[in-house]
């Protein structure tokens, strides 16, 4: 039997509508929704139109993104309308429908964010944003920053808290808080401010659409945690297998993360390069690989605790542990420098354009990273760093172990007769 062929695509148009429901909503949508066959949304959304929009209804399942190239083809040749809360390209369903081919016609509402920067008065571009909706609360952790006034994306009614929560606990107790309800609808409430630490005994449960805006407070004895890598130290839970601070900053700088790209970390130990390379941007994506699971578990706790939960952990020794990853933008080694044949199955997993670099403190490995150097040019350093100490009444210096540092950039043309 001859396959069914596909019908023409489907014509998309997604409708930005807010709380304030069917009377907020201007014509060319009004006119977009009574002419849709299919009327695609959250039960809610679907709640708002008036019978005059006559198309059939269909409420999205969960979770929501697979179903999206199913219900495409489901309804292919026929005109879709999909609804989305306030603007579809900012955290809609837009971007998973145009990831997908839709190519939809999208007509925007005024999104909650900058319903609640007018409220509150905040020039929208000096607000950070951060959604909750289907994402660990821990990742607002590497918004806060003293003074940093922040808007927060809600997944339900419980999200204040699991964020006033999150405040107390990251030593941030005393920020303002202020949550926004139902905005642009006639349910409309700004609430009262208060801070985190007065939380649960001031504000009662409210209604599950909200945004919460936070400015950011950092309570005294709070360890400072800045927005370049070389984050101190005591940031970390580790039990001595932790790149420190200044050798981790300059190999931040050799790996030179940018929005988007992916690490591969190697030998994790605590996994501070692998956080603080996510922590350069939120579109930064890394692997840790780490063959002690004790040290695995520490990595995701220091990930979770520094605000980048979506760090991947794999457990394992490489580089039998590195099959099947994704290719990587760039690859730090920080461990297992002898293993056989580990450098070279990095060398061969990054692209054109990729950047290796290798920290060892032994002679060992250091060899290996010596021969790496004649075979494939790039920059080998040695790092010293000393820390002033008590000697007798005086203050000497004391150098910790010099750092041999590889750091490479493979070639987008072949070297002549390099050995690749």
């Amino acid at each position: 039997m001859t396959p069914a062929r596909p019908g023409p695509p489907s014509t998309v148009t997604v409708v930005g509508i807010g709380a304030d429901g069917w009377p907020g909503l201007p014509e060319p949508s009004r006119a977009a929704l009574r002419r849709a066959e299919i009327l695609i949304g959250g039960p809610r959304q679907l709640d708002l139109l008036p019978p005059e929009c006559a198309g059939e209804r269909v409420a999205w399942p969960s979770p929501l993104r697979p179903a999206v190239p199913r219900l495409l083809a489901e309804h292919a040749g026929r005109r879709v309308a999909v609804l989305a809360s306030g603007d579809p390209m900012f955290y809609g369903i837009g971007r998973a429908l145009a990831e997908e081919g839709a190519e939809p016609r999208v007509l925007p509402h005024p999104s909650s964010v900058s319903y609640a920067a007018a409220r509150l008065g905040w020039p929208l571009e000096d607000v950070e944003v951060v959604t909750l909706v289907g994402r660990p609360a821990a990742r607002l952790a590497a918004a806060l920053h003293e003074g940093r006034r922040l808007l927060v994306l809600s997944a339900d009614a419980g999200t204040p808290a699991q964020i006033a929560a999150l405040l107390r606990d990251r030593g941030f107790g005393p920020s303002r808080m202020r949550v926004l309800e139902q905005l642009g609808g006639d349910r409309e409430r700004t609430g009262t401010e208060t801070t985190a630490d007065d939380w649960e005994r001031t504000q009662p449960p409210g209604d599950p659409l909200n945004v919460v805006a936070v400015v950011c407070r950092r309570a005294p004895d709070t360890l400072r945690l800045g927005a370049v890598p070389g984050l101190p130290d005591e940031a970390y839970e580790h039990d001595g297998q932790l790149t420190k601070r200044h050798i981790r900053a300059a190999t931040l700088g050799a790996l030179a993360p940018a929005p988007g790209e992916l690490l591969w970390d190697i030998g994790g130990g605590s996994g501070s390069i692998a956080v603080e390379w996510l922590r350069t941007h939120p579109a930064c994506r890394a692997v840790t690989v780490e063959r002690d699971p004790v040290r695995a578990e520490r990595i995701l706790r220091n990930a979770e605790r520094l605000g980048v939960p979506g760090l991947r952990v794999v457990t394992g020794a490489a580089p039998a542990a590195l099959a099947g990853l994704p290719t990587p933008d760039a690859v730090f080694v920080g461990g297992g420098l002898t293993a056989p044949a580990l450098l070279d199955t990095c060398w061969a997993a990054l692209p054109p354009g990729g950047r290796l670099v290798a920290n060892t403190v032994t002679l060992e490995s250091e060899a290996l990273l010596a021969g790496a150097y004649r075979r494939h040019g790039g920059e080998l350093v040695r790092l010293a760093v000393s820390h002033a100490v008590p000697v007798g009444g005086f203050t000497g210096w004391r150098q910790a172990m010099p750092v041999t540092q590889w750091a490479v950039r493979k070639p987008v043309t072949p070297l002549p007769g390099a050995d690749r």
